[in-house]
């Protein structure tokens, strides 16, 4: 029986002050740990500024290396929190079931979860996944809808039956 592949994943970390080196990014390093206990393979990590573009052009180019890309920081509803308005400027089909069950698991341990604005969606291939900027709450988020994934990817990948 062949071995089965790990999907390529990508993370992006969203924070001004990371990726101006005043602040060592915590929560990509999380991501990346439960995505390999979890069977994927993480390609690449990337690192942006909370700016639209930079994020959208970001997306674009992670979804061209893997299947998954989990996005962390820049949901909320601070000013510079744009990450939301971003994903959308880039998706082709919106997956809010995803995040909806990310706040609510969410809301369990933190009742500001329900602050999130976080988006979950399709671009050509590739799912695109918003979870938020602290290690914990971005590694928790992921925890809750990993098992959706596979799924997801299979569908987009044309294999729909189930």
């Amino acid at each position: 029986m062949p071995k089965h592949r790990p999907h390529p994943a990508a993370i992006l970390t969203i924070s001004d002050s990371v990726s101006k080196k005043k602040r060592q990014d915590l929560s990509g390093p999380a991501l990346k740990e439960v995505l390999k206990a979890n069977g994927y393979a993480v390609v690449t990590i990337k690192v942006v500024p909370d700016e639209k573009s930079k994020i959208s052009a970001a997306l674009k180019q992670l979804t061209k290396k893997a299947r998954l890309v989990v996005s962390t920081g820049g949901t909320g509803i601070s000013k510079r929190d744009v990450t939301p308005e971003a994903t959308r400027a880039v998706i082709q089909k919106e997956v809010p079931g995803v995040v909806e069950w990310v706040r609510a698991n969410g809301a369990l341990q933190n009742p500001r979860a329900a602050l999130s604005r976080a988006v979950c969606g399709i671009r050509d291939k590739s799912v695109i996944l918003n979870l938020p900027g602290n290690p914990r709450g971005a590694a928790e988020s992921l925890l809750a809808v990993i098992h959706l994934i596979p799924h997801m990817l299979d569908l987009i990948a044309g294999k729909t039956d189930h």
